[in-house]
C-alpha cells in the first residue's frame, strides 16, 4: 500500500426533513432519490493529506421535497515517501481512499435513517470509484 489513513472523523453532519409531509413523501418515494458523492482533498503538510468525501441524498425530479442530508467524512492519510507521481496521488485520492471509507461512511447514513423512522432503507453497499475516476476524465 502506497498510503495509510492516520485519523478519519465525521466533520458535518446535516439531516434536516422540514416538516411532515416531507417526511412522509420521502417514507413512501425513497426511490425516487439519488446518493451523490464529491470527494476533495487537502494538502495539510509534506505527505499528509486530508480527502473529504460528501455523501448527499438528492432528489431525483425537482417536484419532489427536498430534505437536506450531507455527511461530511475526513479522512487524513499519510503518503509513503518515495510517491511523486501526481496520476498516482489521484488515485489513492479519488478511488482508494473512498473504497475504504465507504462501508463505514453508509454505515452511518443508514444509522442516521433507521433512527429516524425509515426501516427500509436501500443504499448501494458498493460504490464503484473506480468506474466514477473514469467517467470523470
Amino acid at each position: 500500500m502506497s498510503y495509510k489513513i492516520v485519523g478519519k472523523y465525521i466533520k458535518n453532519l446535516n439531516f434536516n426533513i422540514p416538516n411532515p409531509k416531507t417526511f412522509f413523501t420521502l417514507s413512501e418515494n425513497i426511490s425516487n432519490y439519488k446518493i451523490t458523492f464529491d470527494i476533495k482533498s487537502t494538502q495539510i503538510k509534506e505527505k499528509i493529506i486530508e480527502v473529504v468525501t460528501s455523501l448527499n441524498l438528492l432528489p431525483l425530479k425537482d417536484n419532489f421535497e427536498k430534505i437536506d442530508t450531507n455527511i461530511i467524512f475526513s479522512t487524513i492519510i499519510e503518503l509513503e515517501t518515495n510517491i511523486t507521481d501526481k496520476k498516482e496521488i489521484e488515485k489513492i485520492v479519488l478511488i482508494d481512499v473512498p473504497t475504504k471509507i465507504y462501508p463505514e461512511l453508509r454505515k452511518i447514513f443508514i444509522f442516521i435513517f433507521e433512527n429516524s423512522g425509515f426501516k427500509n432503507i436501500n443504499i448501494s453497499e458498493k460504490v464503484d470509484f473506480n468506474e466514477l475516476y473514469e467517467k470523470k476524465i
